[in-house]
């Protein structure tokens, strides 16, 4: 079997370990990265890209039906919607494609396609051994970078269904007729959206009183009641007992609750009700890497494992699951490697959700800076106050904004409202500079705009 040293080994070439596997090539470290399908991870093949591309689309559609608020005539509306899945497709591959072309101009980080498992460690305990193929490779260290793919719960039936999920919906052509949509949290709102304006009946079911329920309850009522107007239905606190396909071939969901069993039938069964780490395959278990037990890797703030000299990035070890978090996992694990290992995951993680509007999202909610006892102001700020916001025809939402109030420090911030992920990052910005919220309120915006409610909402404290 053929064998090869390395510095590092990079198993997976995600949003972490592509950009590592080269910076680590930099300084000057022989690397290799192994990708048993396609470069980019979930974000470019399924995820970020395409979702918001074909997210995009039914954005133009809805607004050519809200045509004659603007004082124009668009009769008729028509979804191809083969068509709109091509247009995310191809930018998916061109993403993918470009991130190939990184590895073709360069020997090291060497690219390596094929499934890797390691296999222990060498006689005198000094390298790792990784097998990918036939050939088995030596290593001083190992990058895990391999995510996460989507969780199908266990529910009598449903392995005789044909399932959509996060990682498959770009392959489904057909359009839904009636999309149940099991779970009502970020991917399951954001698709929900996207085939409800694609032309479909969407029915969301949810086993929380609410949707989205990570979030305060003001914002998630107001997400809710926006896509009631869509025509989106909902069915909340209900936990689906079985799944069946008819003989028309329509799926039947049956659940049950105080008030007895209950039915729901549909064209087509969407799954978003989380994601499971690929780390069922990779080996760990031959070196004793620790697992939490939904297979997540443990890892410390440096992303150290608990076998020295193997470390985890992005989705595989729990916490925030974004491709943010996950490119900001390179460097970390670029300090920690061959930097000055100043860098940790002691950082302000903001997320969003691409629903229209969209919600921006940092740091704690009112309800979790009450549960933590901080002295807090609060105040939320109507975007039908702003200007540009009536001008471009969405008034739509709020920006509420947490402020400690010993430290005139912003301690949180959601902005339910178009552009609202865009926006909210004057909000991380000054959060990242520890700075008092004042420097916002006494700044000069730019009128009008958007960005003036991120600042109006800050005037009242």
């Amino acid at each position: 079997m053929k064998t090869s040293v390395f510095d590092v080994i990079v198993i997976g070439g995600g949003q972490a370990g592509i950009p590592l596997a080269h910076a680590l090539a930099e300084a000057n470290q022989k690397v290799a990265l192994i990708e048993r399908s396609h470069l980019g991870g979930s974000c470019v093949n399924f995820g970020c890209t395409p979702t918001k591309a074909a997210i995009a689309s039914a954005g133009v559609a809805q607004l050519a039906r809200r045509a004659a608020e603007f004082g124009l005539r668009i009769p008729i509306v028509e979804v191809d919607f083969p068509a709109v899945l091509k247009r995310a497709k191809s930018i998916a591959l061109e993403s993918r494609t470009s991130l190939g072309k990184t590895f073709k101009k360069t020997d090291n980080p060497q690219l390596i396609r094929g499934q890797a498992r390691i296999v222990g460690r060498d006689e005198a305990g000094k390298f790792f051994l990784v097998q990918v193929n036939e050939s088995v490779l030596k290593t001083k260290q190992i990058v895990l970078n391999t995510g996460t793919r989507s969780f199908i719960p266990e529910i009598e039936g449903i392995e005789d269904v044909k399932v959509i999920h996060a990682g498959n919906w770009l392959e489904m052509n057909e359009l839904p007729e009636h999309v149940a949509i099991l779970g009502g949290s970020y991917i399951g709102l954001e698709m929900s959206q996207f085939y409800r304006r694609m032309g479909s009946r969407v029915t969301v079911i949810e086993t929380n009183t609410r949707i989205a329920s990570r979030e305060d309850a003001d914002v998630s009522n107001a997400l809710q009641k926006i896509l009631k107007n869509e025509k989106i239905e909902f069915r909340l606190k209900a936990k689906v007992a079985s799944v069946k396909t008819k003989k028309d071939g329509k799926i039947m969901l049956a659940f049950g609750d105080s008030n007895g069993a209950k039915t729901l039938t549909a064209s087509h069964l969407f799954v978003a009700v989380g994601r499971t780490p690929n780390t069922d395959d990779l080996g760990l278990e031959s070196v004793g890497v620790k697992l939490d037990e939904k297979g997540i890797v443990e890892t410390d703030e440096r992303l150290a494992t608990s076998v020295e000299g193997i470390w985890a990035a992005g989705d595989i070890r729990g916490g925030f699951q974004f491709t943010h978090t996950a490119w900001d996992d390179y460097r970390i694990l670029e300090s920690q490697i061959t930097g000055d290992k100043s860098r940790t995951t002691r950082r302000i993680v903001p997320y969003a959700m691409f629903t229209d509007p969209e919600l921006g999202r940092v740091g704690m909610t009112e309800t979790e800076a009450r549960a933590a006892d901080k002295k807090i102001k609060v105040n939320c700020y109507q975007m039908k106050s702003n200007g540009k916001a009536r001008e471009i025809g969405e008034p739509t939402g709020f920006i509420k904004v947490i402020i400690d109030a010993e430290t005139e420090r912003i301690i949180g911030a959601a902005i339910l409202a178009n552009e609202g992920a865009e926006m909210v990052h004057e909000y991380v910005d000054l959060m990242n500079a520890d700075a008092s919220f004042t420097v916002l309120r006494d700044s000069v915006h730019i009128h009008p705009t958007l960005a003036e409610a991120v600042q109006s909402a800050v005037k009242p404290f």
